[in-house]
Parts: structure tokens; C-alpha cells; sequence
């Protein structure tokens, strides 16, 4: 690969990139000693080999190539929903040395902004740790050597999980965004998915949220009888939506309701209704329950989410036409009375 990579470099142009299909599932990975994930083979081997032959990357971006209806799709398998491009430059031959501080302190200021970008560009969740490869492997890759404190070189494998940490670390801050009653959701949800545990455990959590488990109990979010609380499923949560909802939590699982029962035109109409901007919340906490989700290897619940953040523009497209015929509609009736 390296061999193959350092021949590209011979003839690759100093003012045009050079891009690389590419197909991997990033969430192959191994686990180290400790217990602790690592990052995949594939993508080491790989970016190992470009970065060594004299390349930076630049960017990686899924390109949508695989069918939603063949069969691994259907079985709510989390195979790529795209397949992935890099774009590498060829790196400045004076490109300086950096420590592993200068690496994590330049990696805090752009991946972060970056990533931002991609969510709003509406990039399946399945797919963003792959794109957030790019910005990410940028940093790494844009230096001669980042140096270890005792001095040797950092690998791409410690810099690939590195970038996972920092993307770990945005989705727990965008939890602190949500309102309360949703941080106590996710956290029962990541502990314990839709399973019974004990009242006093829920209760606990729950005031450290500064929220009751009786409070959203009577709001269809929880199951709180006998001492056994659970968070509600989809299928058992109201089916309508307040317009005015304030719950994240409970608004993304009847979108995310919505779009499996009804598709884009079911949960259009939830948005179409909304006041606020409590939608975009909903879609950015789809991605952080994608992230529990598949971690947890829970196959069908990533699956629902992926399939609702893919579909969003559509969702928006499809809710903005509903909102401007309702319009029309008020003025005929306006007209009408007049």
C-alpha cells in the first residue's frame, strides 16, 4: 500500500488533489489489552500508508453509493450508508514537528467547528466518524512528525483514537445543551436502553437532573408503576406531538416514530406543526442516540435513528410545502370571510 501510495505521490500535481475511493466500516475495530476500543485496521493501514508516502489529508467525504432497500440495509445491519473519498495535497516539504499537545490543542480548535458543519449538512450518522476522519487526520497529517513526550513519533492508530475521544467529547457537550428532562432520558437510555430497573435508581438519576421520574410519567415518557420505572418505546409514547414541545427527547422518538410507520411525509407533518427550534435539537440528539446505539449493539435502534437524520432534508422540503399550503389555505378562508 505504501509502494502504491509513494508512485501516486511521483505524479500527483502540487496544485490539484488527489482523491481516494474508498470502502471500510470504521466501527470494525479491535480491542486493546484494557478492554478499550481501538481504531479499525483498515483505515490505519490505509492512512498510514498515504501520510507516510509525503500526502496530508485534506478532507473524507461519504459519497452515497450503497441502495437504503438492498438486503443487509433491510436487516438494520449498520453497513456504510455511503462509501467514503479522501482528498490529500501533497505536504509542504518544510511541514514542522509538533508535540502532542500542540496535535490535541490544534485538534480542539477545528474539529469542533468542522463537525458542526457536517451535522448540518445532514451527513448519516453512521458515516460521521468517518467524515470526522478528515478535519481531524488534517491536523495529524499537516506536520512532519507529532512527537510522543518521550519523543518518538506519534502512530496513526493513537491519533485516530484521539480523534474518536474529541468526537466523543462534542456529542457529551451537546447533551448539556438539551433540556433536562432529555439529559435524564439519555442517560436512563445509554444505562439501561428500555429495560425495568428499580424506582430508587431512577429517582436518584433523576433528581440529579433536577427532574421526577412521577413528572415524566404523567408526560408518556416514563413507565413508573410497582417500583419498576423504564423508559416508554416508540410504539407506547403519544403518538401526536405537542407543538410546543419542550421534551427533546420525546419529540425526536416520535419523529423518529414517524419515519419508521409513515415515512418523510408523516414525520413532515410533525415539523411542519412545530414552533421553535426544537426539531434541529431532535435531529442533533438522533445522532447521539445513533452513537449509544450502535455502541451498545443495538442493531435496530442505530438503524432507526441513521434513517431518520438521512431523510432530514427531505423531512424539511417536504414540511416547508406543507406549511406554504396551509398558508394559501388561510388566505382562501380570510378572502372568503371578507
Amino acid at each position: 500500500m505504501l509502494r502504491t501510495f509513494q508512485q501516486v505521490y511521483a505524479y500527483a500535481r502540487e496544485d490539484v488533489p488527489v482523491t481516494i475511493y474508498y470502502a471500510f466500516k470504521q466501527s470494525e475495530s479491535e480491542e486493546s489489552e484494557d478492554g478499550k476500543q481501538t481504531a479499525s485496521t483498515g483505515w490505519e493501514t490505509m492512512l498510514s500508508a498515504i501520510i507516510n508516502a509525503g500526502f496530508t489529508i485534506t478532507g473524507t467525504w461519504p459519497i452515497r453509493t450503497e441502495m437504503e432497500g438492498r438486503a443487509l440495509a433491510r436487516s438494520g445491519t449498520n453497513a456504510l450508508a455511503s462509501s467514503i473519498v479522501l482528498v490529500c495535497r501533497k505536504r509542504p516539504t518544510n511541514a514542522q514537528v509538533c508535540t502532542r499537545r500542540d496535535f490535541i490543542n490544534a485538534l480542539k480548535r477545528e474539529l469542533k467547528p468542522a463537525l458542526v458543519k457536517l451535522q448540518a449538512s445532514n451527513i448519516a450518522p453512521v458515516d460521521l466518524a468517518q467524515s470526522a476522519i478528515g478535519p481531524g487526520m488534517g491536523v495529524y497529517s499537516r506536520f512532519s512528525k507529532v512527537l510522543e513526550a518521550d519523543g518518538t513519533p506519534m502512530s496513526v492508530r493513537l491519533a485516530l483514537q484521539i480523534i474518536n475521544q474529541e468526537l466523543d467529547l462534542y456529542f457529551t457537550e451537546q447533551d448539556g445543551e438539551l433540556d433536562r428532562d432529555s439529559r435524564f432520558c439519555v442517560d436512563l437510555f445509554s444505562q439501561y436502553a428500555f429495560n425495568d430497573i428499580k424506582f430508587g435508581e431512577a429517582d436518584v438519576l433523576a433528581r440529579a437532573k433536577n427532574t421526577s421520574v412521577e413528572k415524566l410519567a404523567e408526560r408518556g415518557v416514563l413507565y413508573a408503576q410497582k417500583g419498576v420505572v423504564r423508559l416508554l418505546t416508540r410504539e407506547e409514547i403519544p403518538e401526536k406531538a405537542d407543538s410546543n414541545e419542550q421534551i427533546v427527547w420525546l419529540l425526536t422518538q416520535q419523529l423518529t416514530r414517524a419515519m419508521e410507520t409513515g415515512g418523510v411525509v408523516a414525520t413532515a407533518k410533525i415539523v411542519a406543526d412545530m414552533l421553535g427550534s426544537n426539531t434541529e435539537q431532535a435531529k442533533n440528539l438522533a445522532y447521539r442516540l445513533f452513537t449509544i446505539a450502535e455502541r451498545k449493539g443495538w442493531a435496530g435502534e442505530a438503524y432507526a435513528y441513521n434513517s431518520l437524520v438521512i431523510a432530514w432534508s427531505d423531512v424539511q422540503s417536504k414540511a416547508a410545502e406543507l406549511q406554504a399550503q396551509c398558508g394559501k389555505q388561510t388566505t382562501l378562508f380570510d378572502s372568503t370571510d371578507k
